[in-house]
């Protein structure tokens, strides 16, 4: 009973609990049981929340048998990266620091929006230290480890959350995108995964990491999933002056519509570079799916990630400097040594990065007047092993850390929305991007869809459990 209820879709759940098939009390104790059995090998949670699940689950169940509504996720259990804000837990945001802080005593925007959709929340998950990684491997808790090869690597920062999403512990899961650190994940762990529009989702009570490339967003198994977590925590906020002020635009009725007439086009250039032959075939199955033959190239793209970098580590290092000035050594020396370096950017390359973005954006945007969706490789190549340095990428020997992330940076460096959609290649999946203009994630699940329901996209049952 756990193992089969566990690993339904959130869509099937919620259905079987409106329908009283399945109580939402079943639903999370399934959850919870697949997370005992199976997180000793996964390690992607760092807090249970099961009192809470329990709680939380009970009450649905009361307000159906009461008649009153209980939301389009009624029963879905769900967990969070530990930046998050989760009412009575320390928000660790991956770091030994803020294992100090005292617990929070109000959930994250987007855990209440779940929970007011009637998802259950049963618990808060791994991550890289204060979201500056692209690996997964967190050194004061130990790395998240990947589903289907538990010595691979799980990506990150999301880390926790692909680990979770992709060995089924949980059917949806929510975490932070600033540079990929929700595509990585989901193109390692063999997820969907869905960085939306700069701005659409509120960001309000999580840690931040770079506040003008920050993004909330959910992983999946499913496209309908996906689409059921982002409806439920679309809507303006006061709370976080980012948000856009702009009302709730459902996208799970629009995901059968029709794609035929879509212009698709395929990431040239600098995204047909540096990457192994399984994200070239990955990306050559999706286009050839959607018959998309149209290449077309993201200008200066090698240059908006360099800024992206710049960007990331001066904005990053401002934010930790009284943390690394009182507690250097309880960093990761590898996280800390990033943030000082950033703080040594003179200020001139950071004028220079903001300048070049606002042009790069301009140059993108004009593409968009001629084409609907862009695809591209999510990452360079499957996940590495857990702990490796290196990979020879076009016969150069480069550093897997500061690499994995080469083709999502110079996405999310402009806030365009993106779905992730798993190739399931063997041994191993991996990822491609679709992406579209800013607001548009519409027609990003519309194409993610299509391709799953033609099976050339799928999230993998988990092998290595």
């Amino acid at each position: 009973m756990s193992e089969t209820s566990a690993s339904l879709s959130a869509a099937e759940i919620a259905q079987a609990v409106s329908s009283r098939k399945m109580t939402a009390l079943a639903a999370t104790e399934a959850a919870l049981a697949r997370i005992a059995a199976h997180d000793k090998v996964l390690n992607a949670f760092t807090d249970v929340t099961a009192d809470r699940a329990r709680a939380k689950a009970s009450a649905i169940d009361a307000a159906l048998a009461a008649g009153q509504p209980i939301g389009p996720l009624a029963g879905v259990p769900f967990a969070v990266k530990n930046l998050f804000d989760v009412q009575g837990l320390s928000t660790r945001a991956g770091s030994k620091i803020n294992r100090d802080l005292p617990p929070s005593p109000r959930d994250a925007v987007l855990i209440e929006r779940m929970e007011a959709a009637g998802a259950v929340l049963v618990g808060a998950l791994n991550m890289g230290e204060y979201a500056y990684d692209f690996t997964g491997e967190n050194v004061h808790d130990g790395p998240s480890r990947n589903p289907h090869d538990p010595t691979r690597m799980t990506g990150g920062s999301s880390g926790g959350s692909g680990s979770a999403v992709g060995g089924a512990l949980v059917p949806i899961a929510l975490g932070s995108d600033t540079n990929g650190s929700i595509r990585v994940p989901s193109s390692f762990c063999g997820t969907f995964g869905l960085k939306p529009t700069y701005g659409r989702l509120s960001r309000a009570r999580s840690y931040p990491f770079v506040a003008s490339l920050d993004h909330l967003g959910p992983l999946a198994r499913s496209v309908k999933d996906l689409a059921l977590a982002y409806d439920a925590m679309q809507g303006p906020d006061a709370d976080d002056p980012s948000c856009i002020v702009q009302s709730v635009e459902p996208t799970v009725p629009l995901l059968a519509n029709d794609v035929r007439g879509l212009r698709i086009a395929i990431a040239g250039g600098y995204f047909q570079q540096n990457v192994f032959p399984e994200a070239v075939e990955a990306v050559a199955r999706v286009a050839k799916a959607l018959g998309a033959k149209r290449t077309v190239e993201l200008p200066e793209a090698a240059r908006a990630r360099a800024a992206a970098y710049i960007i990331t580590t001066t904005e990053g290092a401002a934010l930790h400097l009284d943390r690394l000035r009182k507690r250097p050594n309880d960093f990761d020396p590898a996280v800390r040594d990033r943030f000082i370096a950033g703080a040594m950017v003179p200020a001139v390359y950071v004028d220079k990065a903001q300048k070049f973005r606002r042009w790069y954006r301009a140059k993108v945007q004009e593409l968009f007047q001629s084409v609907d969706v862009i695809l591209a490789p999510a990452t360079p190549c499957t996940a590495p092993k857990l702990g490796q340095v290196n990979f020879t990428l076009d016969g150069v020997e480069l550093p897997v850390r500061a690499n994995i992330g080469i083709h999502t940076q110079p996405i999310s460096f402009i806030g365009l929305p993106v779905v992730a959609v798993p190739v399931p290649l063997e041994p191993l999946p991996i990822g491609v991007q679709i992406i579209t203009a800013p607001w548009r994630e519409d027609i990003a699940l519309r194409v993610a869809y299509a391709l799953e329901q033609m099976g050339v996209v799928a999230a993998p049952a988990p092998r290595g459990l």
